[in-house]
């Protein structure tokens, strides 16, 4: 894919999608905070539902904490790995309140350290909550970039750095959302709708399958 194909590749998804947002429900910083920790390897919707009951009555780092273990567990337990993903929040809560004033800081290096944040944790609350473009690669964003030859890497962060790079400017905020739900609804594992792809034209995958059939 060449800078003006990756030009036209945004450029039709942001016709078809002007304001994408995260599937992801949260009213807060700290709720999107929480619900990324809570989504490694678990659904947006299977999430959802957990978090409308857990916010309901703890959606504070305070709050969070006072549930306890037990507490928390039981709000939170139809989620995958949501033993560790309890620890990990409760321990998340405490660090908050006792270094930055029960806020979500806005640095990566402080996100990061936090229990359970890893870097696409962090990219995904610097991108959603305060607007700064980066780029969170799930297994959606690794598979797009890869398949339509967008930004092509073997690991995450190599996905990651070469979108960063390839991405115009004018697209950037945006593009992580647009790639994820492309991969969700579209660009699908198994079986890609590329008979419904607005894309496909700007795809490696793509131009070579309609060249195959032609």
């Amino acid at each position: 894919m060449n800078a003006a194909q990756v030009d036209r590749f945004f450029a039709t998804l942001q016709r078809a999608n002007p304001a994408p947002q995260t599937e992801l429900e949260f009213s807060s910083v700290f709720e999107l905070l929480t619900a990324v920790l809570l989504s490694a390897q678990a659904t947006d919707v299977g999430v959802n539902k957990a978090t409308r009951r857990l916010f309901a009555v703890a959606n504070t780092p305070a709050q969070i904490l006072a549930l306890g273990i037990a507490g928390l567990e039981s709000h939170i337990k139809t989620i995958g790995l949501y033993r560790s993903k309890a620890k990990h929040l409760l321990q998340t809560c405490q660090i908050l309140i006792e270094q930055h004033g029960g806020e979500v800081p806005r640095s990566r290096a402080a996100l990061e350290a936090l229990p359970g944040v890893g870097r696409k944790t962090a990219n995904v609350v610097l991108n959603v909550a305060f607007g700064e473009p980066t780029m969170a690669v799930d297994t959606h964003i690794f598979r797009v970039s890869n398949r339509t030859g967008l930004a092509p890497g073997k690991t995450p962060l190599a996905v990651e750095l070469g979108l960063l790079q390839r991405v115009p400017a004018a697209y950037l905020v945006d593009a992580h959302h647009w790639l994820i739900l492309h991969g969700r609804y579209v660009c699908q594992a198994r079986k890609p709708l590329c008979n419904v792809c607005a894309v496909i034209d700007e795809c490696d995958d793509g131009r070579r399958l309609k060249s195959a059939s032609a």
